[in-house]
């Protein structure tokens, strides 16, 4: 299945990345408040194994993290102290299992607790989590590919304030109209506007023709 594939190559794209990470770099900041590198990568791994948990308990619904989130939180903490051959060693290990979990699946139609979904829908929730956690690190340019774009621009698009008609322009690839409303253009290049839809910060300049609207919270 396709959505399978682009999840692994993801991972395959973080591992390169990894692959050479000191561990003296491991507190560095990142583009998320108030985490380090560690603690992104501890989630990475946390949220691989949940969806890996997912899969594994086809046909029994259950919540995403075991424990909950007070767990969750507890783990990327815990985890944000390892060392960055620990750390590739887990990212390592979660996504074998995920691969083995997902190999098992029956229905991807079953259904989930999380956001009250399927399968299916943890399988694209993953491809988020770890294209946009990947730029996150700030290891370096990660491009996204269009089918990424367009897929996190439709699911972010729930952001854009009632009453405005946000129109994204790229320069290097085409571009999105979301919302209705009062004109809003924001240009810059693709991944930037992604990466401003998503709450991250872009790498490059963005201009628009008014003020730019605060952004409701991810869907």
């Amino acid at each position: 299945m396709q959505i399978i594939e682009r999840v692994l190559e993801g991972y395959a794209r973080l591992a390169d990345a990894l692959h050479e990470l000191p561990d003296e770099q491991l507190g560095h900041p990142t583009d998320l408040p108030g985490w380090s590198r560690g603690h992104v990568l501890a989630h990475i791994e946390g949220v691989t194994s949940a969806v890996a948990r997912q899969a594994e308990l086809e046909g029994s619904p259950t919540e995403m993290y075991e424990g909950g989130r007070p767990a969750r939180d507890e783990a990327i903490e815990r985890g944000a102290t390892r060392t960055a051959a620990e750390h590739r060693q887990a990212v390592a290990s979660a996504v074998a299992r995920l691969g083995e979990a997902w190999s098992g699946v029956s229905d991807w139609s079953a259904r989930v607790v999380y956001r009250d979904g399927t399968l299916l829908d943890t399988a694209h929730a993953l491809w988020r989590e770890v294209e946009i956690h990947h730029r996150d690190l700030l290891l370096g340019p990660v491009p996204w590919s269009q089918e990424f774009r367009d897929h996190a621009v439709a699911f972010l698009t729930p952001r854009v304030p009632d009453g405005v008609k946000l129109v994204l322009t790229p320069a290097d690839a085409p571009g999105w109209v979301l919302g209705a409303g009062e004109r809003v253009e924001l240009a810059g290049a693709a991944d930037d506007l992604v990466a401003w839809l998503a709450g991250r910060t872009p790498a490059g300049e963005l201009t628009t023709t008014g003020e730019l609207p605060e952004l409701k919270p991810w869907p």
